[in-house]
């Protein structure tokens, strides 16, 4: 089966009356969490990106306080689980500012963690390509932006 583009969705969206619009929404919300999660966000929290980026930034810290760091195996799966969900976080928002902020404290809490980053290469590049992403991301900011971000990165 052939799947339709967007702009194609877009134009038939525009033709059907908004109470089908609706029940649409909620019928895509019903199969998929990803999906619910966007909707919480869009009609919920988009208002506020602010609060939005401080309540993952704190989920974050959870998770970071629940590693398993007895084996590097098990700290590494968790840092990429925590990466993960930071990742679907900043793909609800689409904002570069928010993917900064986000990764800079991932960045900044695995660095404060006690999870030993010099003695394990994944976790070593892992870290190493975070910090990589931030300062890509922050080259394309206005420089007064910049400035502050990169005092950041120069931290870590």
């Amino acid at each position: 089966m052939k799947v339709a583009g967007i702009s194609d969705i877009k134009q038939e969206l525009n033709n059907i009356p908004p109470t089908q619009v609706l029940e649409l929404c909620l019928r895509l919300a019903k199969y998929k969490k990803d999906n619910k999660e966007l909707l919480n966000y869009l009609l919920f929290e988009a208002n506020d990106e602010e609060a939005y980026v401080q309540n993952v930034k704190n989920e974050m810290e959870q998770e970071f306080t629940q590693i398993n760091t007895s084996n590097l195996y098990f700290a590494k799966k968790s840092l990429r689980k925590i990466l993960r969900n930071t990742a679907k976080y900043i793909r609800y928002t689409a904002s570069k500012q928010a993917e900064v902020e986000l990764l800079l404290h991932f960045c900044q809490t695995l660095k404060e963690s006690v999870i030993p980053i010099k003695k394990s290469t994944v976790i070593s590049n892992l870290y190493q390509f975070q910090i990589k992403k931030v300062a890509k991301l922050v080259a394309t900011f206005h420089e007064d932006l910049q400035y502050d971000y990169l005092k950041k990165l120069k931290k870590l």
